[in-house]
């Protein structure tokens, strides 16, 4: 059964991607292609959700390309409503019975006829997608990155929103919890959450949310995902004037992401963002702080899609997300941009949430509330 939802727009982005995969089963001499994970379906089918399965790392359903196909492999049980909600026209369907998932596996030899299968999380006897693929997989058509502003402005206006709302008698957990409750209620998956108060802070500048109560210090690190699409972005809240220290601590981890902001061009390699990123950590005299957590890369279909490290070769170009977190001293500034022909583009703009300008840039400070 082929059919699907009926989204013209997205129909038309689901067969360009299909017209990539074919081109490099022809390169390859491969017979089939198999994506096995939730960030490949979300892509190939213009932001479908393939819905819960065994782990992170799969989903309820794979999508497999031939040269004459391009079908879903699902269960019975979840085929008809992937039909009806998530997949464009396009696509066949191959639904078996959950207890037989060998009929899938004899399904996908017998459309290679023979060839070689190339997959996304390879299996035995299967090869790799080849890097060329995940590469045009970073570089956003004009579709995503429209839904990807949608997401971005949505998802800071629900941590906004609930950073504005807390008190320092509210738990990290009642944090989070508000702030599950405020992307969900705007259609987002809250794939990460992480709060830390006042006492937590020091020790633990990013951590899963404990019963502690917040008191006069709050961070809000949130990693949300919607049609596929992944957006990340950290706001902290002082119930009080923040002290003289915390204002220097402020204004010098704002002058560092700024450094390694106007290192992110086209052209230019992310290992360079990374060392643009350590270099001014250092005339920061914060020498450490580079290694103390990731500090982010190139995001999109999945969290980081690609990390920033000192040795990451790999180019950047118009078109790419990047969602870098420089911090030190547990504090933590971050966003999600797009890179476009006219520089970094904010995905996650808040118009009620207090900025700065930094080198023509608006960028978050923390919120002093009483």
């Amino acid at each position: 059964m082929a059919s699907g939802v009926a989204d013209p727009a997205r129909a038309l982005d689901a067969a360009g991607k299909l017209a990539l995969l074919r081109e490099a089963l022809g390169r390859e001499g491969a017979g089939a292609i198999r994506l096995r994970g939730p960030d490949w379906f979300a892509w190939v089918t213009g932001g479908g959700d393939a819905g819960p399965g065994a782990s992170f790392d799969a989903g309820a359903a794979e999508v497999l390309v031939t040269h004459d196909e391009a079908c879903i492999l699902t269960d019975e049980t979840e085929g008809e409503r992937l039909r009806r909600e998530q997949v464009p026209s396009g696509f066949g369907f191959h639904s078996a019975p959950w207890t037989e998932s060998d009929l899938g596996e004899t399904y996908v030899l017998g459309a290679a006829a023979g060839k070689a299968v190339l997959a996304d999380r390879p299996g035995p006897l299967e090869r790799p997608l080849p890097a060329a693929l995940r590469q045009q997989r970073m570089v956003l058509d004009e579709r995503a990155r429209q839904d990807y502003r949608e997401l971005g402005r949505d998802a800071a206006a629900a941590v906004g929103e609930v950073l504005r709302a807390a008190r320092p008698a509210w738990s990290e957990r009642q944090l989070a919890g508000a702030a599950a409750r405020a992307l969900w209620s705007r259609g987002i998956q809250p794939v990460m959450l992480l709060a830390t108060g006042e006492r937590r802070v020091p020790p633990f500048c990013q951590a899963p949310p404990s019963g502690d109560a917040i008191g006069k210090r709050a961070g809000l690190s949130v990693c949300a995902r919607r049609r596929g699409l992944y957006a990340s972005l950290t706001r902290s809240v002082a119930f009080g004037a923040l002290d003289d220290r915390e204002r220097i601590a402020q204004e010098a981890l704002l002058r560092v992401e700024a450094t390694a902001l106007d290192a992110v061009r086209a052209g230019v390699s992310l290992s360079a963002v990374y060392h643009a990123l350590d270099a001014a950590y250092r005339h920061a005299d914060r020498l450490d702080a580079i290694r103390r957590h990731r500090q982010g890369g190139v995001t999109g279909y999945a969290a980081c899609e690609l990390a920033a490290g000192p040795s990451t070769a790999t180019g950047l170009e118009q078109g790419m997300a990047i969602a870098l977190r420089p911090g030190f001293d547990c504090f933590k500034i971050e966003d999600t941009f797009l890179l476009g022909a006219d520089g970094l583009e904010l995905l996650t703009p808040d118009p009620r949430w207090p900025a700065t300008d930094v080198r023509g840039r608006a960028r978050p400070l923390w919120l002093e509330t009483t």
